[in-house]
């Protein structure tokens, strides 16, 4: 089960009530990815009603929700994310930060309305440790809280992805110019989870091309060249790239990439689970990630095994506060027994 932003969280971040249902519901997925969670409160940002897991608060619900879905059998990592110029400071109450002071040309929806994003402050060299504290600190958090592990968030137009583009990133210290500078955070992070908590409970996902949050990048293959050939060696759990599987640039990737590989195709692609299986069976993915049909179908393992009518998505309800199009979405049984009672 792809990531997943569904705004539930209370104000401070703590995931809600309804999430521990939400998520024990899917746990038939092979691998819950949670929605991205906040590393930091200047990590935030994006949306209003997003996770994190940066407090005592926050690890005690997220152990919640582990137990829940650990109990209906089932297994998880927790997405870390930092906005980077993606945040607002309306909704994070920081300012916004990136690797350059280069605004992305959209607005966020914030308490008071919809806002243009600011001209983000580029972070100082000597800031950049400290995010990569951020990130180990919240990954000891989740595994001590029960889950399985980590997916750190690498790609759509996010802190990491910023500093991976050479549009974005316009730094000239040792975190800008060559595919190996712009790569170097997100392989510090990936490092320094590994050390952490161990390379088989951590996950990176990046988005090669991706157009995501005004993300631009002409070095779609060389900095992922850099960046997957220094963390290969680490063996962790799983690459996880959300790509186009008929662009050139995904027999690029996946020629570097030996490990684990799970394939996801993104929002903008219909999902084509004979095509998916098809992958799978030639070799060419290890697995894939499937987003909103999970988000309308809980069971969506069970459907698909028996060929059964999916739940659509509904659009309206992604978002919005309450049970409603989060922990409602009928099974089959309850289709079923609707049907004779």
């Amino acid at each position: 089960m792809a990531p997943l932003t569904r705004s539930r969280a209370h104000a401070d971040g703590t995931p809600s009530d309804l999430a521990v249902r939400y998520y024990a519901q899917r746990a038939a997925a092979g691998l819950i990815i949670s929605e991205a969670t906040a590393v930091s409160a200047g990590a935030n940002g994006a949306y209003v009603n997003t996770p994190g897991i940066h407090t005592d608060g926050h690890q005690a619900k997220w152990a919640q929700i582990a137990e829940a879905v650990h109990a209906e059998g089932g297994s998880m990592f927790v997405q870390l994310w930092h906005v980077g110029r993606m945040g607002h400071p309306d909704i994070s109450g920081t300012e916004t930060v990136a690797p350059s002071a280069i605004a992305a040309n959209m607005s966020a929806h914030t308490p008071s309305g919809k806002k243009p994003l600011p001209v983000p402050r580029a972070l100082r060299t000597d800031e950049l440790p400290a995010i990569v504290d951020q990130f180990r600190a919240a990954a000891r958090r989740a595994v001590d809280a029960g889950m399985d592990g980590v997916e750190i968030h690498g790609a759509n137009g996010y802190l990491l992805h910023e500093f991976q583009s050479d549009v974005v990133n316009q730094r000239t210290d040792a975190y800008g110019g060559s595919s190996e500078n712009r790569a170097r955070l997100t392989a510090e992070i990936v490092e320094a989870v590994a050390d952490e908590i161990g390379a088989g409970r951590v996950g990176l996902r990046i988005s090669p091309g991706g157009t995501a949050a005004d993300m631009r990048e002409n070095d779609v293959v060389g900095v992922y060249q850099a960046l997957l050939d220094r963390i290969a060696p680490l063996g962790i759990a799983y690459l996880h790239v959300l790509i186009d599987p008929t662009a050139e640039t995904f027999g690029a990737i996946r020629a570097i990439w030996s490990g684990t590989f799970v394939l996801n195709t993104g929002r903008e692609i219909d999902t084509d689970f004979c095509q998916l299986e098809s992958f799978a069976e030639w070799g060419a993915i290890s697995a894939a990630a499937v987003g909103r049909p999970f988000l309308a179908n809980p069971d969506l393992i069970d459907r698909l095994i028996v060929g059964a009518e999916l739940n659509e998505p509904d659009v309206a309800t992604f978002y919005t506060p309450g049970p409603v199009g989060y922990v409602d979405y009928p099974t089959l049984a309850e289709v079923e027994e609707s049907r004779s009672a």
